[in-house]
């Protein structure tokens, strides 16, 4: 890439990581302190971890065509303000539905398809498989280091101090914004069933789909593995830590030949099954074994070793999929299908939890996997 593509991208990923790391700092604790509130149920845990999701995947698509219609830039400010309100409103919370009301609107503020769009718009396509798996790499950064300082942060300061630190770092965001250009607006066109056909190819529908199961898998088994982490007494809650620190550092060793084989040598389709296969194997060492320390921090670094190179390749084949004129329309389905996964995942998680016991969520992530797995046996095969 060129030095301007380099800091483009660069500044794309950090308003992507930014918010993210905002989004997921709650996920390894709120299961665990999310008894402080007032009508707490383990669905009503769920719906709170997972409900941004659902908001994210209804105002996707409208922020990703707005975004071809006016630019990239007023829209990712207006999104910004909005999720600021709804971390405002979490950290003010004393029930489950004020919580519950302040992540739908974090999730409100759907900037990702408009970010997506704008990258694309400024690296050249040759380039764009490096940026976008360059962001990706930023996301699953920003993941991992949310599930690092989450437990410190929120032992400090608690579930509220959290959310107004997650509010702070909308502004963050905010100021990054505010060095961007002032991107033109797209070709003009309308919201007609033709456009919306041509983003919803059977390639497009699939790493839709890919998207979703990634995220509802994620969102369930957080649902799980705090919550075991303390009952099997292998951590505190405050001390987490101590096992995401070195699964961080393992999970990016062990994701970047795999990323280096997709694209150095066009085995995509080779390494995205594989990535699929290990996540699945992940669930299911997670619901079959005996959960000690070692065991855990095993199955959860290949846990993020899959996901992490999975969050990576995503984007870049969206991207290279999706034609130009519509790709924020293109980039907001694909939004939409990863929020309403995450979604998904918190509602029907939750709902296992409370129906079945906590264990039988990893059996229901274990089914996903592997039906997203079949799916993805037609992807197609060129470069791959």
């Amino acid at each position: 890439m060129t030095k301007l593509e380099r800091g483009f991208a660069l500044k794309i990923s950090l308003i992507m990581a930014t918010r993210m790391l905002g989004l997921f700092m709650i996920f390894p604790i709120f299961s665990v302190y999310a008894n402080n509130y007032e009508s707490v149920t383990p669905l009503m845990i769920g719906v709170a971890i997972g409900v941004y999701g659902l908001t994210q995947a209804i105002f996707q698509i409208p922020f990703g065509y707005l975004s071809d219609k006016y630019g990239r830039k007023p829209l990712l400010i207006f999104g910004l303000i909005i999720f600021f309100i709804g971390s405002v409103i979490a950290a003010n919370a004393t029930d489950i539905f004020q919580v519950v009301a302040g992540r739908a609107l974090q999730g409100a503020g759907a900037i990702s398809a408009v970010l997506m769009a704008f990258l694309a718009d400024y690296v050249s396509e040759n380039e764009r498989p490096k940026a976008n798996a360059f962001v990706g790499v930023q996301i699953g950064m920003a993941f991992m280091l949310a599930l690092l300082l989450g437990p410190i942060i929120g032992h400090q300061v608690g579930i509220s101090g959290l959310f107004w630190l997650i509010a702070a770092l909308s502004i963050v965001a905010l100021v990054v914004v505010a060095t961007l250009p002032q991107a033109t607006p797209k070709k003009q066109y309308k919201l007609s069933v033709a456009n919306f056909k041509k983003i919803l190819t059977p390639e497009l529908i699939r790493l839709d789909f890919s998207v979703f199961a990634l995220h509802l898998i994620l969102t369930s088994a957080f649902i799980a593995i705090p919550i075991f982490l303390v009952d099997q007494n292998i951590l505190s809650i405050q001390d987490n830590w101590q096992i995401y620190l070195p699964v961080i550092v393992l999970s990016f060793l062990g994701m970047i030949p795999m990323i280096i084989v997709a694209t150095k040598f066009q085995k995509t389709k080779t390494v995205f099954l594989l990535a699929i296969f290990l996540l699945a194997l992940s669930q299911i060492l997670f619901y079959q074994s005996a959960l000690n320390y070692t065991t855990f921090f095993i199955i959860l670094t290949l846990f993020f070793v899959a996901f992490n190179a999975l969050e990576a390749l995503l984007p870049s084949l969206i991207a290279k999929t999706a034609s130009s004129d519509k790709r924020g329309l293109a980039m907001g389905f694909y939004a939409s299908s990863q929020f309403l996964g995450a979604f998904a995942g918190g509602v029907i998680g939750g709902w296992i939890y409370n129906t079945f016991g906590l264990n039988s969520v990893f059996l229901f992530t274990t089914f996903i996997a592997l039906i997203w797995w079949l799916i993805s046996l037609s992807m197609r095969t060129e470069s791959s």
